[in-house]
């Protein structure tokens, strides 16, 4: 009598127990889940998403950032330049970067001459990064004006082909390799995300400092206003850019010859005081403890900063 009473437990037990694990625990957990988000007691965690592009980081270190954030207009232009050279540069390491070299420059001219006006006169390296800067984006620009006049002819005929203005641009960005691409898509999708083709067009000539991207945004926005072929207009802007950019070769292969004249003179009298300082420091030191050597390196630096500016008005020439 004992064994059936035991196996009819075992069984029942092995029964109740699978019910309990596989159906009813789950059903309770579930409902006491439930009853807890009734009742408030267990948070609903929110995920929170945006559709807005994070600005921008004007440094990876973040009191400097804030600090640049917090400056409003002041670093906007330094910004946009930055952007204009292609140089992986933040405006903040921009910054630490030119204090550096000004700093360095300060410190070893102090190390050699031993007269804090002197080192003063160091700190002007700091604009050293500057010029590095600068001539990035010269040879951007021009490398930019180089492939203007194709991506104007590239829209005329697409707009001859009966695409829409706004596709041309397009093409141009898809077709084009860079800077001139980069440009025109940033063009076409500012216009393309709700901006008026107005004012993506003049953010288009703010953004490139060249005298043939205004003519571009003139012509067009005459046309919007007072109507005409396009495609025609485009056609006679790209040859005179054209024109105008045989004629800057000629001129820059003309004045090639003043141009590397003028930077040789330029560079020569820092360069040989650089390398008499370094050959011969105890002989050299003489124009730095003499009144008289320092009064003569004071006029050298006024004269050499006068030819500079002279001789380079001079090979600038204006086309």
């Amino acid at each position: 009598m004992l064994i059936p009473i035991l196996t009819f437990v075992i069984v029942a037990s092995v029964i109740f127990g699978a019910y309990w694990v596989l159906i009813a625990a789950p059903e309770v957990r579930e409902q006491g889940a439930l009853r807890k988000r009734l009742k408030g007691g267990e948070p609903t965690v929110v995920r929170v998403t945006t559709l807005l592009k994070e600005q921008e980081k004007l440094s990876s270190i973040p009191v400097l950032n804030a600090l640049l954030n917090g400056s409003g207009h002041l670093v906007e232009g330094l910004k946009v330049k930055l952007d204009s050279s292609d140089l992986p540069l933040t405006v903040g390491r921009f910054l630490l970067l030119s204090a550096s070299a000004g700093l360095t420059a300060a410190v070893v001219v102090n190390y050699y001459t031993h007269r804090w006006q002197f080192s003063v006169l160091g700190l002007l390296a700091a604009f050293l990064p500057l010029l590095v800067v600068n001539f990035f984006v010269t040879k951007r620009l021009r490398k930019f004006e180089e492939q203007f006049p194709e991506a104007v002819d590239l829209i005329a005929r697409s707009m001859r082909a009966g695409h829409a203005f706004a596709t041309g641009l397009k093409m141009a960005a898809d077709e084009l390799p860079p800077p001139a691409g980069i440009e025109f898509k940033k063009l076409y999708e500012r216009q393309n995300y709700g901006a008026q083709l107005t004012d993506s067009l003049k953010a288009f000539a703010d953004r490139i400092p060249s005298l043939d991207a205004r003519f571009f945004v003139t012509a067009v926005l005459t046309q919007r206003e007072t109507g005409g072929n396009l495609a025609e207009v485009l056609d006679r802007l790209g040859a005179v850019m054209r024109e105008r950019f045989k004629i800057r070769r000629d001129v820059r292969a003309k004045s090639a010859h003043g141009r590397l004249t003028a930077y040789i003179l330029a560079a020569m009298p820092p360069t040989m005081a650089v390398v008499l300082m370094i050959a011969n420091p105890a002989q050299f030191k003489v124009m730095f403890t003499d009144p008289l050597g320092i009064r003569m390196l004071e006029g050298a630096l006024a004269l050499q900063v006068a030819g500079v500016l002279i001789v380079r008005k001079i090979v600038d020439i204006d086309y």
